[in-house]
């Protein structure tokens, strides 16, 4: 028996009708579930990589120059000052007494010398107004932040000057020395 024969066979049991057609599928829905699912440890691993790279592109994407300030001390800074010319430093040393002068033409300039264990560091501070606390009538250590220049002298972009604690303001003025914010500058009338 042959195929032609089996399918005419099938046929008579069936009665002989021909085999309906199937009826048209319907047309499908695009639904979310069919589209492939992303795991949620790749979604995480994904977010861990872009915050890295804008880590990394914050950290490398300025000079480490920009990005990067030494705090030293005056003496460490001019026993090596080739060292560190030309980068951002900040410089903490004691305000010398009468030191402090002021430029006012061609521009604004307030020059003064830092000093510590027997080391002084003149700076330049280009700015018209100084904190209300910097005063060179009384000893007061001072932060400036800046670049040692080729001459030697450092231009300051920041002054800062480091008032006592509470407890120190209070030792020295049992001492009879003033303290920074009750000084009256010089030149000036209370």
């Amino acid at each position: 028996m042959d195929d032609d024969d089996l399918a005419e066979e099938l046929r008579r049991d069936d009665g002989g009708a021909e085999p309906e057609p199937e009826p048209a599928a319907a047309p499908r829905v695009r639904s979310d579930r069919d589209e492939p699912r992303i795991p949620a440890w790749a979604k995480i691993g994904a977010v861990f990589v872009l915050l890295g790279g804008g880590v990394a592109l914050l950290l490398f994407g300025t000079s480490a120059s920009d990005a990067f300030v030494y705090s030293k001390l005056v003496n460490e800074v001019m026993s090596e000052p080739d060292r560190y010319v030309g980068r951002e430093l900040r410089v903490e040393g004691q305000l010398q007494e009468g030191s402090v002068e002021f430029e006012n033409q061609p521009s604004c300039e307030h020059r003064f010398v830092l000093a510590r264990e027997g080391l002084q560091m003149a700076v330049r501070f280009p700015r018209c107004v100084v904190p209300d606390t910097f005063r060179d009538d009384m000893p007061m250590d001072v932060v400036v932040q800046g670049q040692l220049q080729t001459d030697g002298t450092f231009l300051a972009n920041q002054v800062i000057p480091r008032c006592p604690s509470k407890y120190e303001m209070r030792e020295r003025q049992q001492n009879g020395e003033e303290m920074p914010h009750s000084a009256v500058p010089a030149g000036e009338t209370s």
